[in-house]
């Protein structure tokens, strides 16, 4: 297969740009480092493009190995032709390649395995050729009787003759493939109740159908789920007429008695094998369409929670909320540091609720807390309003709330990592210090823990696991770096995301820094055991050190350029000491003309707009541009909301159907896609995303069932 031309194609990028990523992909360049620094060879491809290039390329590598070895397989059995070796050059999936190596994949005991054992298959090809017009198929069965072979009868002959035909047709390639096609574009996904009295979360599927063509990914997920629960019975169905006239334009080819069997054989091949097998591949791929889509999603969601602005240079009070064993409380300074940890009563008794009002404004007064972080979870409506209560008590402007998804805390503060970051700590109180730190910076705590705990997701559960943890694992790699990472401050958890860095190295990393003090450079990484050359291309442009006397070293300028960059500099009047003071602001109004600058400079273009931009705002945050996170005062219940009430809110989850959004009652709200715009929309991602902050209208509450329906019309 030519890739670059293929590629190329499929991504609609020049041919030497798509033979340049297959080049760079190949030395063992990682995808962060090749969307950043080496723009000038793929034309500036994101790092999300050029992972599904990736992903693309070994796809097509595995297509070929498959293709080299079935032929290879189909040769050794002595059966390879022409014709075949033309339908595996023609190939185009994998499912292709696998059709036409059914009829001679090693098989179980069959019905038609039997009959060949029983010596029918000359019988049952002479009847194929249909090519005798006076001879009937049972007469010329009677040849084939054998006792000993348990072929008693004429009829026991030719019936096992029609077996060996009836495997042919549903081996057949070129049959397989129309049919697949004919149930996909006209099947019909139809569930029903396994028992109609039963409880459950699936009845809306208790009575369903829908086009195989139009049915949702959500549905087929729910669907799926509903029947593995046992609660739904689920099948295909199709036009029968239509897809047996297919198979018999096909099988059948000549007008004989024999045509009259063969017809008789693609009857049976249809409801006894290829229906069924048909329709579990149609099941599966609507699955795999599906868990692509929610992978997808899932993506989408994780990257715009891990880009959430970080709230910098506050110290913090993290509540993680509980009945029985009290709330517990962490507080963390600017920089994430534990300075004091307790746990408090606000469920308890009168004496017990004044008590932990001393004891959270004791501590809020003694480290300037400006914001108190709150957990989600179990007792966070009465912690919400505990806190709510004491921001009232304490005369202090510009102190205020947040509730913070707490999905995934538990794990981490019982996790290896967290004893070794907090090894002081009780792991209850570890979650309280999560809680904290994920106002703070969400990217830098969130890398602590398995993205699929984070909650996010839909259906994230059913879905093949391995292929989502790489999916997500992407996600959180491009996330750290297109941010960056201080060197001198990074936990080895952020480190480890860090494009060339791995595990070892990372805590090689850590270990040099608490044997020999902070970094002084990034030059200093090369002292690192085990951080090569290579690791060091991968990494260093990626890690900051802010107080390095490389003012460059606080930049996203990579070493290689930092030549182009001092030159750049000395070009428009300035000196490194210029980027150190906060930035240049009107350097880009100094380059007149780009092409002759990065002619003489020996850079493309990308990398002089890359370098300018650094130059301009050095160690910038590209999570600062978006809205900042909604802070809040006081406390509403579900119960106080009437209908038509106007909300600011964050959009918490995107998901197929809607999205839900927090408008600050504990409990999110759901606006339907329906409800989203006046304009149409094929999916709610077309307009939101993860922390969004949007105006959203009540339209119905439910307080019984603890339902919020919003809009986001007519405001």
């Amino acid at each position: 297969m030519d890739y670059i031309k293929k590629l190329s194609e499929e991504f609609k990028i020049q041919p030497q740009y798509a033979e340049n990523v297959i080049n760079l992909l190949d030395e063992g360049n990682t995808i962060p480092f090749i969307a950043r620094y080496r723009k000038e060879m793929h034309g500036s491809m994101d790092d999300q493009l050029i992972r599904q290039f990736a992903e693309r390329l070994e796809y097509m590598r595995n297509f070929d190995a498959r293709a080299e070895e079935i032929t290879g397989l189909i040769d050794t059995a002595g059966a390879l032709t022409e014709e075949i070796k033309e339908a595996i050059a023609n190939a185009e999936t994998l499912t292709d390649l696998e059709n036409i190596y059914r009829p001679f994949r090693p098989k179980r005991k069959t019905r038609a395995s039997i009959a060949k054992e029983k010596g029918l298959e000359p019988l049952a090809m002479y009847i194929l050729q249909q090519e005798d017009k006076d001879s009937y198929p049972i007469d010329l069965a009677e040849n084939y009787v054998d006792g000993e072979k348990g072929v008693e009868t004429p009829e026991d002959a030719l019936q096992g003759a029609l077996d060996i035909i009836a495997e042919t047709c549903s081996d057949n390639a070129e049959i397989r493939k129309r049919l697949f096609n004919l149930v996909w574009y006209n099947g019909v996904v139809v569930s029903k109740a396994a028992d109609e009295e039963a409880e459950s979360v699936y009845t809306i599927y208790y009575d369903f159908s829908e086009p195989v063509k139009k049915i949702s990914g959500h549905r087929i997920l729910a669907i799926d789920r509903g029947e593995r629960e046992k609660f739904l019975k689920v099948t295909i169905e199709t036009d029968d007429e239509k897809s047996l006239n297919m198979i018999k334009s096909v099988m059948v080819t000549g007008d004989s008695p024999c045509s009259d069997a063969v017809v008789t054989a693609c009857e049976d091949a249809y409801t006894r094998l290829l229906l069924p097998s048909i329709q579990r591949e149609v099941r599966n791929q609507l699955t795999e369409n599906a868990d692509v889509s929610a992978m997808k999603l899932f993506a989408t969601n994780l990257h715009q929670l891990l880009m959430q602005p970080p709230v910098k240079d506050r110290v913090v009070i993290g509540l993680d909320p509980g009945y029985r064993t009290g709330c517990k409380v962490a507080v963390v300074d600017g920089t994430g540091r534990v300075l004091d940890t307790t746990v408090i009563y606000p469920t308890h008794s009168e004496a017990k609720v004044k008590e932990s009002q001393e004891k959270l404004i004791k501590l809020i007064k003694k480290y300037g807390a400006t914001v108190l972080s709150i957990g989600n979870g179990t007792a966070s409506k009465e912690t919400e309003m505990f806190a709510a209560e004491v921001i009232s008590m304490v005369n202090k402007p510009d102190l205020a709330y947040m509730i913070v998804n707490e999905a995934g805390a538990s794990i981490y503060s019982a996790s290896k990592l967290a004893a070794e970051e907090l090894p002081e700590l009780d792991l209850t109180l570890r979650s309280a210090v999560s809680i904290a730190r994920r106002l703070q910076d969400p990217l830098a705590e969130l890398v602590k823990i398995d993205p699929k705990s984070i909650g996010i997701g839909q259906y994230q559960h059913d879905m093949p696991q391995k292929r989502l943890g790489e999916t997500l694992d992407g996600v959180v790699e491009d996330c750290v770096n297109s941010v960056g990472a201080d060197l001198n401050t990074a936990s080895p958890a952020l480190l480890q995301r860090i494009a060339g860095l791995n595990g070892t190295v990372c805590k090689n990393i850590v270990a040099y820094r608490e044997e020999n003090g902070k970094f002084n450079s990034r030059a200093e990484l090369k002292k690192v055991p085990k951080l090569g050359p290579k690791a060091f291309e991968q990494c260093a442009g990626f890690l900051r050190v802010a107080d390095s006397k490389e003012s460059l070293d606080n930049t996203a300028v990579h070493p290689e350029s930092y030549k182009a960059a001092k030159a750049l500099l000395k070009l428009c009047g300035y000196t490194t000491d210029d980027v150190r003071n906060g930035g240049i602001a009107d350097i880009k109004e100094k380059v007149k003309d780009k092409t002759s600058v990065a002619q003489e400079l020996g850079i493309g273009i990308p990398t002089l707009n890359d370098i300018l931009d650094e130059l301009t705002q050095p160690g910038r945050d590209p999570r600062d541009e978006l809205p900042a996170p909604i802070l809040r005062t006081d406390v509403m219940g579900i119960e106080d909301l009437k209908e038509g009430m106007e909300f600011t809110g964050t959009v918490r989850n995107v998901i197929d159907f809607g999205a839900f959004v927090d408008i600050g009652v504990h409990q999110d709200g759901l606006v339907h896609i329906s409800q989203i715009s006046d304009r149409f929309i094929k999916h709610p991602s077309d307009v939101l995303k993860v922390g969004d902050v949007i105006k959203v209208k009540v339209l119905d509450v439910d307080v019984k069932k603890q339902r919020i329906s919003l809009t986001m019309k007519n405001i």
